[in-house]
């Protein structure tokens, strides 16, 4: 075999297999509008919630991804209003669900804090999506473009632990938040109504991502996605340490001449031991947006060949 053919053939393994995809609006109608730009996704009980980064309100969609299924539609306004007024126009980066009490937290990227500076803000809600409270995470960001993208929830030790993934590398902005190798995750502790920043998970400097979109944890194992490399890094976490190993990079298909086709995915959840489920939010303009229209706006499951635990 030749050198060519053996890394074609080392490509394909580490590419992600579609397993099927649906645009979001063909599945619950135009409930939430006509622009979805879905950016997490949990999965839980047989069902997807969705959040968008343009909606203050949750999609659900069956994970057959049948449009005649019952459990697809959009629910209520889960944000509410402040201050009597209503926040109809914010939405969520990405949402973590907490498997002990059955409760549920979308992140909101950045807002300023006062004196100066920005903080992410997590929402909490019960099973029924009705808001528990909300709270800023202890941790300063650059700017209000350059926050927290992703969020996990994970029980250790008896206590709740939220892991928030920086956009940048660093946790930072810029030319530096782009240059590969600094991923970090941020682990903060649940005390009293305070989510107190106690870690930072340092991602393998190996790792090739412009950015960071998207975190899942599953029996160990722990998966982070990126729009820019149009990639998911698959590793394992320990469970006495706040580490991760090298893990392998799959990355997402591409069409015959190796060009991506997803070019905006968002959000991922695992499903199982060796699929996972992923969100795409909607095309920018640009290089590559007519290509990349046609795989927006939507959900993809996806199955990582030799991944079965």
């Amino acid at each position: 075999m030749t050198a060519t053919k053996k890394s074609a053939k080392a490509d394909a393994a580490h590419e992600l297999r579609l397993v099927k995809e649906a645009k979001i609006r063909d599945l619950i109608g135009d409930g939430a509008g006509t622009r979805l730009e879905a950016s997490g996704v949990v999965y839980h009980d047989g069902s997807f919630l969705i959040v968008c980064d343009n909606l203050p309100s949750l999609i659900r969609v069956s994970s057959e991804l049948s449009p005649k299924a019952p459990e697809n539609g959009v629910l209520k306004n889960t944000k509410g209003k402040k201050n009597g007024k209503s926040k109809a126009n914010e939405g969520f980066e990405d949402l973590a669900h907490d498997e002990r009490r059955d409760h549920y937290f979308a992140l909101s990227e950045a807002e300023p804090v006062k004196p100066k500076g920005f903080r992410a803000r997590v929402h909490e809600y019960d099973a029924k999506l009705r808001p528990v409270g909300s709270t800023l995470l202890d941790f300063d960001l650059p700017d209000v473009n350059n926050g927290m993208e992703g969020l996990e929830w994970i029980e250790r030790s008896g206590a709740n632990h939220l892991l928030a993934l920086c956009e940048g590398n660093r946790c930072a902005g810029g030319k530096k938040g782009r240059t590969p190798g600094g991923g970090r995750i941020q682990v903060f502790r649940q005390g009293g109504k305070r989510w107190i920043h106690t870690a930072t998970i340092r991602l393998p400097e190996s790792l090739p991502f412009g950015d960071f979109s998207s975190v899942s944890v599953r029996d160990g194992r722990i998966a982070v996605l990126s729009q820019a490399s149009s990639a998911l890094w698959v590793g394992r976490i320990s469970t006495k340490k706040w580490e991760v190993d090298e893990g392998t990079v799959h990355r997402l298909p591409t069409d015959g001449k190796g060009r991506k086709v997803y070019g905006n995915p968002e959000g991922v959840s695992w499903v199982s031991s060796d699929h996972v489920v992923i969100v795409s939010d909607r095309a920018k303009k640009g290089a590559g947006s007519e290509r990349f229209r046609a795989k927006d706006q939507s959900i993809h499951l996806f199955l990582i060949p030799g991944n079965n635990g």
